[in-house]
């Protein structure tokens, strides 16, 4: 195997894909990035048997191969060359080691060969459906946060995609929880999604695939099955497993009749949420918020550290009352929120036992968003 390319497409490349490499493994070939070189070019694959990255990229093959080299190495060094540095790979079999060649700087890498690289089955994968990238990005964006972090909950350590006729519109919605919020973003289903499985997408799938987006045309191309799904950013593409599991009923969470509704300025609130919240406990992070007609008073006590408190002016004419939540979950929130006001709305029902119900939070400018955040008792 013979090739040269540019350094800036081969680091390029080798940065979508190396990412998905474990910085410790004890299977050896999965350290690696297979290196292929052929007729299209040149082709870098990596893996950690739950997800495969591919990503292909232009070069001049002088002598078709494969072979496999250590993937934060080989990604170390192309990223300290010179811009613009005319980089060559070579490798044959009389020497049993990768030579990387950029102008008068000569390395040579150790190997493992290309047969005993796993590859991810792409069977059983749906028909592909083209979704727009930056409509994409957007339901990632607005949910991912969401994300459980706690293994024994497997099942809320993804995003919920599926498509869905509601109202009979054909929707495709991705839904994120952990237990203590819930974040769902809705788009227009694109042509051939509705009847698709629904599928719960790994954190780092997501993360990966949302990093790979960056660098996508105006599509991206999506196919699942029960057991995986694969997204086509053009010259790369990212295949994973699924997550094993069924997401809870997350309708059931979604509060329908909360008639009292607080509105205020959204970065005025984020910025008084973070200051009050300096001296709360890094355990529970609570913030008392206390409504009453015309302003919100926010207040944090702690025995250690003492109270701080801040007032803000608020559109709300309903009765007073108190409630408190986690304020890095109200800043998770508020953080997407894109109108100029953020919207609260919270249960009506009579007695202090309306505070622990969820409370919705809605964006004024994206009616196809919605969050729920469970209070904390007092």
């Amino acid at each position: 195997m013979k090739l040269t390319i540019e350094r800036a497409a081969l680091l390029k490349a080798l940065g979508h894909v190396q990412s998905v490499v474990e910085r410790r493994n004890t299977i050896p070939i999965l350290s690696n990035v297979l290196i292929s070189a052929g007729p299209r070019g040149l082709a870098l694959s990596a893996t950690d048997l739950d997800m495969e990255i591919v990503d292909e990229t232009e070069a001049e093959v002088e002598a078709p191969g494969q072979i496999t080299a250590p993937a934060h190495t080989l990604y170390e060094i192309v990223r300290k060359l010179p811009e613009g540095a005319e980089v060559s790979l070579s490798y044959t079999g009389d020497d049993p080691r990768l030579q990387v060649r950029a102008g008068r700087y000569k390395v040579n890498l150790p190997v493992l060969p290309a047969g005993d690289f796993p590859a991810m089955p792409k069977d059983g994968l749906s028909q592909a459906v083209e979704v727009e990238t930056e409509a994409l990005i957007r339901l990632i964006d607005r949910t991912r946060f969401a994300i459980s972090t706690e293994e024994t909950r497997y099942y809320l350590t993804g995003i919920y995609l599926h498509p869905l006729v509601e109202e009979g519109r054909e929707i495709l919605r991705a839904v994120a929880t952990d237990g203590h919020r819930l974040a769902l973003a809705d788009m227009p289903a694109p042509a051939g999604a509705v009847g698709a499985p629904g599928v719960i997408i790994p954190r780092k799938t997501v993360q990966e695939a949302r990093r790979l987006m960056e660098d996508a045309g105006e599509t991206v191309s999506v196919q699942v099955s029960p057991q995986k799904v694969r997204f086509d950013f053009g010259r790369a593409s990212l295949t994973s497993k699924v997550i094993d599991g069924a997401f809870p009923d997350y309708k059931r969470v979604i509060p329908q009749g909360n008639g009292r509704v607080l509105t205020a300025d959204n970065a005025l609130f984020a910025a008084a949420v973070d200051r009050v919240a300096t001296i709360s406990s890094e355990k529970s992070r609570s913030v008392k918020l206390a409504v009453e007609p015309g302003r919100v008073v926010l207040t944090v006590r702690n025995m250690e550290t003492g109270q701080a408190q801040e007032e803000l002016e608020a559109d709300y004419d309903g009765a007073p009352f108190e409630i408190g939540f986690n304020a890095r979950y109200l800043l998770d929130v508020s953080a997407q929120i894109g109108a100029e006001m953020i919207e609260l709305r919270f249960a009506d029902r009579a007695g202090g036992a309306a505070m622990l119900d969820p409370v919705l939070v809605l964006d004024p400018k994206d009616a196809a968003s919605q969050f729920v955040l469970m209070p904390l008792r007092a």
